[in-house]
């Protein structure tokens, strides 16, 4: 299955991210993605049913059982939203691509939190994570470009 990049910036590895229970894939093996300062939509990576959703991070599960966890920002809970609004509900159907939220980035920076935003494919083992090339090398990525493939 093929997840896409929820947000446009620059891809980052896993151990790069300032929190170790991402960093260390406690929760999950994924990637993560360091997104531009300004108001950005967060899109879903794949399609399927919203089955969480937050204003700083939403779960979507594929029709075939996949889950895809995108948390935006590193301790934005603690926002209680402020920074974030939805464009959609837990429960709501998906398609890749459509946003789920958009959010003030440069906002969530301001009050000292890291915007990073981790992308976590849950309950896999890494290796049935394949990262994109461009995800390998670091690049600059667009909202909906290929991030990365999951085999089962």
């Amino acid at each position: 299955m093929i997840v896409l990049s929820p947000v446009p910036g620059r891809a980052v590895a896993l151990a790069e991210v300032p929190d170790p229970t991402f960093a260390q894939a406690i929760v999950g093996p994924g990637a993560a993605i360091d997104p531009p300062r300004g108001v950005v939509d967060a899109i879903a990576p794949i399609s399927g049913t919203l089955l969480k959703v937050f204003p700083h991070a939403y779960v979507i599960v594929s029709p075939d059982g996949l889950g895809v966890l995108v948390h935006l920002g590193i301790d934005t809970v603690e926002l209680h939203g402020e920074g974030f609004t939805l464009r959609a509900q837990q429960g709501d159907h998906v398609s890749a691509g459509d946003i789920v939220v958009t959010w003030d980035v440069s906002a969530i920076e301001a009050t000292g939190r890291n915007p990073i935003v981790p992308v976590i494919i849950l309950e896999q083992k890494a290796e049935t994570i394949t990262l994109a090339d461009a995800v390998t090398a670091g690049a600059q990525l667009e909202s909906g470009d290929v991030f990365l493939t999951v085999t089962r």
